[in-house]
């Protein structure tokens, strides 16, 4: 390391290890001699490009493997941009990377240069060293798990060993180069995986100036800066294969072909993920999301059973829905007339005419609703809880323990380093480190900023949910005016099902779902401009606050209407002759619900925005890339195999940015609070859910495979910022589905006049309906609310009918407190809020003990994470113990003096006896 200043992570003159060409020929590199003459570079010229493998992911010489590609098209107008490229290529060249340029005649389309990267072991193990990347000391010796009973009931599950652990298990210490031969290195070629090399080279490629080095420009640093001013058109690691087909070079592992075959195909949904190979292949970072997605999944499978076992049981309790045959009834229900939904153009109705959605409530809105409640209050703690577990045991496996430190430290931002202009002592590290100098006005000043443009996108979110619900309001009265002598009664089928209320919600959800899609494509760029803005240290810090602000931006999106229904419609209506309008001013009046509850509004607009965004996620992440794909590779299917190169077809497929993991985090966890915040109204919620994510593993990891370039790997020892959103919507979910039990169902209500209201002992529903229908005299209405000549139906005889009811609590005309609330109104609200109460204790109860039951690591982890420090400690002391006898040994030999009692070993024979 003489002569060569040691990379830190920070900026300026310590970014990279300058490395000269000479340097790469020295005859001792810790062990390993590496010359340049290893590796010849025939003229390209004299290389046939039909002779090489389609597959070949090597230079031309067939040796050095190719660690990343830059692309480029030179334009007759560039010539800034070659004397960019010009300068980076001779500081990577410095940095001690070889470069191998493919000619544009030699590429596909005939423009396109690409620049092949090697990355030669002398500047792998410095990197390694210096970004503490953990490798193999010693086979693990602890015994493997014990057998499962009835294992085999689960071959068909499993797939062959050599996929799912596609490395031998050994104990890992950080790399040092300076204790090379402690290490288990049988070919240092092969030593470093090529995810652990693209990550080395994207490193330095991050952090590469493209200035000379006379130039005070100093911000001129960095691959991602390239790209975005047209200099590269693309830089990525290569795929070792064809994803349908095994490489034909037995130097390449064909790892992509294995996933491909075992993992990507959607034949395979019932298998287990063989999250090893995608670990060693992608990363750790996409390893543990897909781990993630498949506990996610195995676990919802338990809520969808008892979801589905719920809703049978509101299906076969049809016979015991007393108060929903009420209302079908024509002696009772058809001899009930209901007041006015809206002014002037709604009619008198029937009750009646409102069978259908009674039934159709029942199957969500039964007992088995407040048992699924508290149920899925308890499964997302069991969820959570054995996740930690889960992923606890990930981190030992993948050497992550102890990560989060080392990406603070070492994995800083690009584009917050060059904004960076002093050095500041860090407390923790005793090291002088660059920082970022704001005064107190500019951060003040950019906080304020941003949160403000959150706070207005969220603020024109609820703007679009009230435009929502008046045109709910407004295209109600037009269909009720349209239907009110049932003409929907011609069309087949569903004819008879279709309502002025069940049209209403259905359309007005298909309008809130478009909105939604809307503003998520344009708060995506605001999102990532003001995160931007921000200038965040670290790419966790990054992740983190965007995290933050698009969760709470689709928060707000995606679950506004759902809320609106559950909570608002119909709470805040008035009476008739002294109903509540929208604003207080204007001419529309607040929604009422059915008599038989809004609940299955709710589910209405349930299912279609969650079932309509899993179906919109699906095609825009499979069947877009595909057609992009497709339409960008139509030149290359007319040419003749060996033309079509390994970096040729990478570039053909899309780009997975650095977001990519992001967006899949995100919508998982939408779809996480559509099936607890409102599960109480949809049982079914987990089973599509469940359905969904079966696909969504295979379509993500089909895309990954075949669609993609192969992403940049990246460490991550856990799921980040979403495991806290996680815990905060499973906390809130307890609260809102004892809402919606309470006041959104109808179930407090029966029960209270069952208990209590009910004649005779017999704790029967019978005049449930009449008991939960108030009574009022037609002539209190006023001319605004009166309904026009012509609207109310045929059979409606204002002479005869007098009196016309509607849903609430309220004393009838004529008594000494008409129209204000009586008892059983003040009775329920008790009932329903001691309800409240006592279900969020019993559920948070049940959650803090299981939680506290449940150990977040496994004690065999523990176990496993203390031997192997121990080891560590152990294993070096022993090593610099030997080398330090044969140090001492030799200096007597080379005195001349008495030989010291030590025996005279080599350092291989010591490592394999200390080992």
């Amino acid at each position: 390391m003489s002569g060569r200043s040691r990379l830190t992570g920070k900026t300026r003159d310590e970014t990279l290890i300058e490395m000269s060409r000479n340097s790469l020929c020295d005859e001792d590199n810790n062990g390993f001699p590496h010359d340049t003459e290893d590796y010849p570079q025939p003229d390209p010229s004299e290389v046939d490009k039909h002779q090489q493998s389609k597959d070949s992911v090597f230079f031309r010489d067939g040796k050095r493997r190719i660690d990343f590609i830059l692309s480029y098209v030179d334009d007759r107008d560039g010539e800034r941009k070659q004397e960019r490229r010009k300068e980076y290529e001779a500081n990577l060249q410095k940095a001690g990377l070889e470069l191998e340029t493919e000619d544009q005649s030699e590429s596909d389309d005939g423009k396109t240069y690409y620049v092949k990267i090697h990355t030669p072991w002398d500047v792998l193990a410095t990197y390694a060293d210096v970004l503490k990347i953990k490798v193999p000391f010693k086979a693990n010796d602890i015994p493997a798990h014990k057998d499962i009973p009835m294992n085999w009931l689960f071959t068909p599950f499993r797939l062959p060993n050599h996929i799912m652990n596609p490395e031998p298990d050994y104990f890992t210490s950080p790399f040092n180069k300076e204790k090379i031969d402690f290490f288990l290195i049988d070919d240092k070629e092969t030593f470093f995986p090529p995810s652990v090399r693209n990550r080395i080279v994207y490193y330095i490629l991050a952090r590469c100036a493209y200035h000379k080095e006379d130039s005070d420009d100093k911000n001129k640093k960095g691959i991602k800066r390239l790209l975005n001013n047209g200099t590269y058109g693309a830089a990525f690691p290569l795929h070792d294969s064809r994803y349908w087909k095994a490489s034909r070079d037995p130097n390449s592992e064909s790892e992509r072909f294995s996933l491909y075959k075992h993992w990507a195909r959607f034949f395979s949904f019932f298998k287990e993920q063989p999250l090893n190979l995608i670990r060693k292949y992608y990363g750790e970072k996409i390893g543990i999301y897909f781990a993630w997605l498949g506990f996610y999944t195995e676990m919802l499978f338990f809520a969808a059973v008892v979801g589905l076992i719920c809703f049978l049981y509101g299906l076969f309790t049809f016979d015991d829905n007393i108060w929903s045959k009420e209302i079908c009834s024509e002696e009772i229900g058809g001899n009930i007339i209901m007041c006015p939904l809206c002014d002037k153009t709604c009619g008198y109705w029937k009750l009646n005419s409102t069978c259908n959605s009674s039934w159709q409530s029942h199957m969500f809105d039964n007992v088995g609703t407040v048992f699924f409640a508290i149920f899925m209050g308890i499964w997302v703690t069991l969820f959570l809880e054995f996740w930690k577990r889960r992923q606890a045991r990930l981190e030992y496996e993948w050497d992550l323990v102890d990560f989060e430190e080392e990406q603070q430290q070492l994995q800083l931002r690009p584009e917050y380093e060059i904004k960076c202009t002093s050095r500041r002592l860090n407390p923790v590290t005793q090291e002088e480190e660059w920082v970022l100098d704001r005064t107190a006005a500019d951060l003040v000043g950019k906080v304020l900023l941003c949160w403000a443009t959150v706070v207005l996108w969220i603020s024109l979110i609820i703007a679009c949910i009230i435009g929502v619900i008046a045109y709910r309001l407004a295209v109600y009265a037009a269909f009720a005016s349209i239907m009110k002598d049932s003409p929907t009664n011609n069309i087949q089928m569903v004819g008879s099902l279709i309502t002025p209320q069940l049209a209403t919600s259905v359309t007005a959800s298909c309008i809130n779902f478009v909105i939604i899609m809307i503003l998520n494509v344009m708060y995506e760029r605001v999102a990532i401009w003001i995160t931007d803005m921000e200038i965040p240290k670290t790419h966790l810090e990054y992740e983190n606050k965007l995290t933050v602000k698009m969760f709470l931006f689709q928060f707000v999106n995606y679950y506004s209407s759902c809320f609106y229904v559950a909570f608002f419609k119909g709470k805040f209506v008035g009476r008739p002759g002294d109903y509540i309008y929208m604003f207080g001013w204007s001419k529309l009046r607040n929604e009422e619900c059915d008599p038989g509850g809004c609940l299955i509004e709710l589910t209405t607009q349930l299912v279609i925005v969650m079932a309509g965004k899993q179906v919109w996620g699906n095609i825009q992440e499979a069947l877009v890339p595909w057609l992009l794909n497709w339409w960008g590779s139509r030149k290359a299917r007319s040419h003749p195999e060996s033309l079509y190169s390994r970096w040729e077809q990478d570039h053909d497929l899309q780009n997975f940015s650095h977001l990519g993991l992001f967006y899949e985090y995100l919508e998982m966890v939408i779809q996480f609070g559509f099936i607890t915040l409102f599960v109480a109204s949809f049982p079914l919620a987990p089973l599509l859910a469940l359905l969904n994510n079966i696909i969504e593993v295979r379509v993500d990891a089909w895309k990954f495979t075949t669609q993609f370039r192969r992403p940049v790997a990246a460490k991550a020892h856990s799921i980040g910022a979403w495991q806290e959103i996680l815990n905060g919507v499973a906390v809130f979910s307890v609260v809102t589905n004892a809402f919606i039990v309470a006041f959104t169902s109808d179930m407090i209500p029966r029960l209270v006049y069952m208990y209590a209201y009910s004649p005779g002992n017999d704790l029967s529903m019978k005049g449930y309906i009449n008991n939960s229908l108030s009574v009022f005299n037609i002539s209190g209405f006023s001319d605004e609310n009166r309904p026009d000549d012509g609207e109310s139906p045929e059979w409606f005889n204002s002479s005869v009918i007098t009196t016309c009811r509607y849903r609430d609590y309220r004393y009838p005309p004529g008594h000494e407190k008409q129209y204000t609330h009586t008892m059983q109104f003040w009775h329920i609200l008790a009932a329903k809020l001691a309800f409240i109460i006592i279900m969020e204790h019993v559920v948070f109860m049940v959650k803090f003990f299981v939680a506290w039951m449940i150990p977040d690591v496994p004690a065999e982890v523990k176990a496993r994470v203390k031997r192997e420090r121990y080891l560590i400690q152990e294993y070096l002391h022993n090593y610099e113990v030997e080398n330090l006898k044969i140090q001492l040994s030799h200096r007597n030999d080379d005195c001349s003096s008495n030989p010291v009692d030590y025996p005279d070993i080599s350092r291989r024979e010591v490592l394999s006896e200390c080992l």
